[in-house]
């Protein structure tokens, strides 16, 4: 078996600009809704009163990939990151193992780039400033696809007043609070989702949410009240509606199948945006694994071209 290379976190985003994680994650979607790729459902492994083990397969272009990732809100107070893993990707026509990468960066990279791409698909045309409730990895990489699709000026808000300072300062945005973040055309909510930071009350015409937090059960970054007075977009209707934003609007039978529209449907052009220009627009992100593909083949491909640097193992 050929020398495998490691990509880490570093290499990983040294290897994927913005720009190209999202036009890779749109691809991504559009060849999923076609059927060209695969993706089995997401595996949730429980590891009572630590967190949660995630494993996401995906197939698509060639490569077949699992990435396994875990969240641990615990894990800052013993100076480790809440979101960890690895991604395994492989040929898909021998199975051989091709390279192993840093799931945490992959993960950021996809769930900024989504942000991205459902803004360009979903939000008002002249949409332009951007609110970011959550500054932490994913909501900085929101914030910096936005920025890298023509979006901003921005208003970054989290409860750490350093985190969002910094952020804000990296993209020339302004810091401000969570009032003045969902006055803004396009809002990202990066949060942990224990608990709703938008209600039916901050929602106003030509709004548009992308709703990045809520990855699973009893998470929500949104009251039942707001999300059913929204035009509703998912990046998947299976997982969405059994674990994420939707997800108590779904069980109390107030959103059904049929008012909620797939992000790739609308991308491939076999389902209308947004319904004019008012409407308040919702898109709920649980983060799919072929996201998570889109990027891992982007890292992959710039490492056989050069571009990035990676040390190898044999197995």
């Amino acid at each position: 078996m050929a020398p495998i290379p490691v990509l880490s976190h570093d290499a990983v985003l040294s290897a994927v600009s913005a720009a190209e994680a999202i036009e890779r994650t749109r691809a991504a979607f559009a060849r999923h809704h076609s059927g060209a790729w695969a993706m089995p459902p997401k595996v949730y492994l429980e590891s009572p009163g630590h967190g949660d083990f995630r494993a996401m397969p995906a197939r698509g272009d060639g490569l077949a990939m699992l990435k396994w990732i875990s969240s641990f809100p615990g894990n800052p107070e013993r100076g480790l990151p809440t979101v960890m893993g690895v991604v395994v990707l492989s040929d898909a026509t021998t199975s051989a193992p091709v390279a192993l990468l840093d799931a945490r960066s992959v993960t950021a990279l996809r769930t900024g780039a989504v942000a991205a791409v459902a803004a360009q698909a979903v939000a008002r045309d002249d949409a332009r400033t951007v609110g970011i409730v959550g500054c932490g990895l994913h909501g900085a990489w929101a914030a910096r696809c936005l920025a890298a699709a023509g979006y901003g000026p921005g208003v970054c808000c989290d409860p750490r007043a350093e985190a969002a300072r910094t952020l804000a300062q990296e993209l020339g945005w302004g810091a401000g609070d969570r009032t003045a973040a969902l006055t803004c055309d396009v809002v990202c909510c990066v949060t942990p989702g224990a608990e709703p930071v938008v209600d039916v009350a901050d929602l106003r015409p030509g709004l548009h949410l992308n709703m990045l937090g809520a990855d699973g059960p009893g998470k929500a970054e949104a009251t039942v009240a707001a999300v059913i007075a929204c035009s509703l977009f998912c990046d998947e209707w299976a997982q969405a509606s059994h674990g994420g934003e939707l997800t108590t609007a779904v069980e109390q039978g107030l959103v059904t199948r049929d008012v909620v529209t797939d992000l790739g449907a609308v991308l491939a052009g076999d389902a209308p945006g947004r319904p004019h220009a008012g409407a308040v627009t919702l898109f709920d992100s649980t983060g799919l694994a072929i996201q998570d593909l889109a990027i891992a083949a982007a890292a992959y491909d710039a490492w056989r071209a050069g571009r990035v640097d990676a040390v190898t193992v044999e197995l």
